[in-house]
């Protein structure tokens, strides 16, 4: 152990010390409660408010159904044609409004779910609508994004998803190596490498 960390434990124990013997370490949650919002940061804010993806779709992306803005990015190295990026823009410009409209309902449920606790604490009646409400919005929300994969997906070849899913991280390129025992040539064809 170098100095330097044996110094900071000697400074830092102490305070775990204190915080032990209270029963309690400082919240995860420190610097969260001046947010306008609390549940949501101001990242997850501008997010929603420019109609981004929040994560939403990771059901779809990460099992194979590519989205319109990520296909957009790699418009080039997966080889769109220019109806294929024509097509897909409408579905991602559509979804982008869509999502801004809905990100806007789910924004308002939050901050009255957040407001009613701001005003003392809501009765259980009160809590259970709020809470649906914005289950209910982001659940919404949700469906714009996972919707825009659904539609983006027959208007591509494997051709194109499975380079995608190499260029996105989500798998390995089965062109960068032959395995052992496979002929070469054959495995290129039946890959699709060039």
């Amino acid at each position: 152990m170098t100095a330097m960390r044996f110094a900071l434990i000697m400074v830092l124990l102490p305070t775990i010390a204190i915080a032990q013997s209270h029963g309690t370490l400082p919240s995860d949650y420190v610097g969260e409660e001046t947010r306008l919002i609390k549940s949501l940061s101001g990242q997850d804010l501008e997010e929603i408010a420019r109609g981004g993806g929040w994560g939403l779709a990771r059901a779809a992306e990460l099992n194979g159904v590519p989205g319109p803005t990520h296909l957009l990015e790699l418009a080039e190295e997966i080889a769109l044609t220019e109806q294929q990026r024509d097509d897909i823009e409408a579905i991602r410009a559509q979804m982008q409004a869509d999502a801004i409209a809905a990100g806007e309902i789910f924004v308002a449920a939050e901050q009255a779910l957040d407001a009613a606790f701001q005003q003392g604490a809501p009765d259980a009646e009160a809590l259970e609508r709020l809470v649906v409400e914005a289950g209910q919005a982001r659940a919404a929300l949700r469906l714009v994004h996972l919707n825009a994969h659904l539609l983006t997906l027959p208007l591509l070849t494997d051709a194109q998803i499975n380079p995608y899913a190499v260029l996105r991280g989500y798998s390995e390129d089965p062109c960068a190596s032959v395995p052992d025992g496979h002929d070469p040539d054959m495995w290129r064809s039946h890959n699709g490498c060039n």
